[in-house]
């Protein structure tokens, strides 16, 4: 009796372990490794939500081609900014990508790919505004969104009266409404609010200024890095990435 019920937890065990080992890394019948991708989905047209509530965007479709390229899988994990930082800092997330400025204050804590999109911020003001440039901000009432390098410089460098949103669109549509002064944010998405849903009524003001490249996040440390890098060096040399670039943007990316 005693043996039969050594055997008994011996095949229980065994079977345990197979178990665990058979779903650790894997997704689908392809035997590839899976990573979570963490984003924003409020962040158009680099990552949102279509009609049918699937995660779309330059973002998306350019993550899923490198992913296919380096040979790995990648599933989405949408999550407001701030805390999408947060969760690359603690190593809860291997791989990020939402618009996300590199800087040197984020490079201490976590890690970038190679730049994929040059950007900067630029301030939204109604037109007829008397702010014709960040210059004029101050004891202005600006609304940004939190956890990002626009909040930053705002609180940093001016004397505005700063609201930082969970989602920019609020702070856009209280500009619209009369409620906000301005709004600084970075300038892809500021010209697509406007000319999405503008109305007519806003417009952008002064330089654009803090240029700011995009990069693809990563956990401190992660060998993700470099296989991620020479993927997106060969989509950008095989016109992949231009493909991608002009079905969201309308034109050729700047060479």
């Amino acid at each position: 009796m005693k043996k039969r019920w050594i055997l008994f937890l011996s095949i229980i065990s065994t079977v345990l372990i197979l178990s665990a080992c058979g779903t650790a890394s894997t997704s689908g019948d392809n035997g590839l490794e899976t990573y979570t991708v963490a984003t924003d989905a409020n962040f158009k047209p680099f990552e949102y939500k279509d009609e049918n509530g699937e995660m779309v965007g330059f973002d998306i479709d350019l993550m899923k081609a490198i992913a296919e390229e380096a040979g790995f899988n990648v599933e989405f994990e949408s999550m407001e900014f701030d805390g999408l930082i947060a969760g690359m800092q603690s190593g809860r997330y291997p791989i990020a990508i939402a618009g996300i400025s590199i800087t040197e204050e984020r490079k201490e804590t976590i890690d970038f790919s190679d730049a994929y999109y040059d950007s900067g911020l630029i301030l939204m003001v109604p037109k007829g505004s008397d702010i014709k440039s960040i210059e004029d901000v101050d004891g202005k009432k600006i609304g940004t969104k939190q956890g990002t390098t626009s909040q930053d410089y705002l609180v940093n460098y001016t004397d505005a009266e700063v609201e930082a949103y969970p989602e920019i669109i609020n702070a856009y549509m209280d500009v619209q409404s009369g409620r906000l002064d301005a709004a600084l944010y970075d300038l892809p998405n500021v010209l697509y609010y406007i000319k999405e849903n503008g109305n007519d009524e806003l417009e952008t003001a002064g330089e654009v200024f803090e240029g700011q490249p995009y990069g693809i996040a990563f956990k401190k440390g992660s060998d993700l890095v470099d296989d991620v890098n020479e993927a997106l060096a060969t989509l950008k040399e095989n016109g992949t990435y231009n493909e991608i670039y002009k079905e969201y943007f309308g034109t050729e990316p700047p060479q």
